[in-house]
C-alpha cells in the first residue's frame, strides 16, 4: 500500500512522469505454463502462511517470477481485452499484477531493509513497470488505475511487500471466485491484532493506517469507518470510540534467514 504522504512529499510534479506510457508493439508470446501458474508457483514456494516472501531464494530462482512479470508487461485488459471475460477477471488481473511487480521490483532494488523515507518516493513514485505496455509507476497504478474499479476491498489485497502491508496470500486472485477471495482477506485483516485493537478503557479503536490512507474509498461503501470495520469482524468493534491509526511499518517483509 502507498501512502497519500509520499504525494506530499514528492509534489504534484511527480506524478507527471508516473502517468506516462508506452505502447507495446505486440504482446510476448507465452511458453510453458500458463502465466497464472507461475505466479501460483511462486507464492506457493516463496511465501509463508504469514505472508513474509523469501528473497533470499527467490533472487536465485526467479524464473517463475520473472516470467509471469514479462507477460504481464505485454498482456492486460486494454490490449488483450478476450482475455479478460467479466469486470471480476479485470480486477484480478490487476491485484496479482500489482503483487507482482512490486515483489520483483523488490529484487531488482537489492532488497532493501525499509521502504521509508527517500526509497518510499524513489520505489513507488519513480521507478517505473510495465504492464499492458504501459509505462506507469506502482503508486500510479494502485491510485489511478486500480482504485478507480471502486472496490474499497482492494486494500486488503494489494501488498507493497512491507511489514504493514495485508498478507500476501499463497494463491492468485481469480476471477471466478474473487468476491469470496476479498471477503476472506477482509476478514483476515480486520481480525489480525497487528492491524485491529480496541481498548475498552481509554474507548478507542486502533486501526491500521491502510483506513488513515483511503478513508473516502471506505466511507463510500458505509457511513463510518467502524461500520465498515464490523461487515468483516468476528466481533464488532463499538461505534462510538475514538479511532486512532497505527503507524505503517515500511520494512521490507522478508522471511528471517534461516527460517522462523
Amino acid at each position: 500500500m502507498t501512502s497519500r504522504r509520499i504525494f506530499m512529499a514528492c509534489g504534484a510534479a511527480a506524478l507527471l512522469p508516473a502517468c506516462a506510457t508506452l505502447t507495446s508493439t505486440a504482446p510476448a508470446a507465452t511458453a510453458g505454463p500458463e502465466p497464472r501458474e507461475r505466479w501460483q508457483r511462486v507464492l506457493t514456494d516463496f511465501v509463508d502462511d504469514q505472508g513474509r516472501v523469501d528473497f533470499d531464494r527467490l533472487a536465485s530462482q526467479r524464473a517463475d517470477l520473472d516470467a509471469y512479470v514479462a507477460w504481464v508487461n505485454h498482456n492486460g485488459p486494454d490490449n488483450r481485452p478476450a482475455l479478460f471475460a467479466s469486470p471480476a477477471d479485470v480486477l484480478a488481473y490487476h491485484l496479482n499484477a500489482y503483487n507482482a511487480l512490486a515483489m520483483h521490483a523488490i529484487l531488482d532494488d537489492g532488497i532493501p531493509a525499509t521502504l521509508a523515507g527517500l526509497t518510499k518516493v524513489r520505489f513507488f513514485y519513480f521507478k517505473r513497470v510495465q504492464v499492458a505496455g504501459r509505462s506507469i509507476s506502482l503508486y500510479a497504478y494502485e491510485n489511478d488505475v486500480i482504485r478507480a474499479l471502486k472496490e474499497p476491498r482492494v486494500h486488503f489485497a494489494l501488498n507493497c511487500m512491507s511489514v504493514a502491508c495485508p498478507r500476501l496470500p499463497r494463491e492468485p486472485f481469480d476471477g471466478r471466485r474473487l468476491d469470496a477471495q476479498l471477503d476472506r482477506e477482509a476478514r483476515f485483516f480486520f481480525n489480525e491484532p497487528r492491524n485491529l485493537r480496541v481498548d475498552d478503557t481509554a474507548r478507542t479503536l486502533q486501526v491500521s493506517e491502510i483506513l488513515s490512507f483511503y478513508t473516502a474509498d471506505f466511507l463510500a461503501a458505509a457511513p463510518t469507518l467502524a461500520a465498515y470495520i464490523n461487515r468483516y469482524r468476528s466481533a464488532s468493534v463499538p461505534a462510538d470510540y475514538a479511532v486512532q491509526f497505527i503507524a505503517y511499518d515500511w520494512t521490507v517483509n522478508r522471511q528471517p534467514r534461516g527460517g522462523g
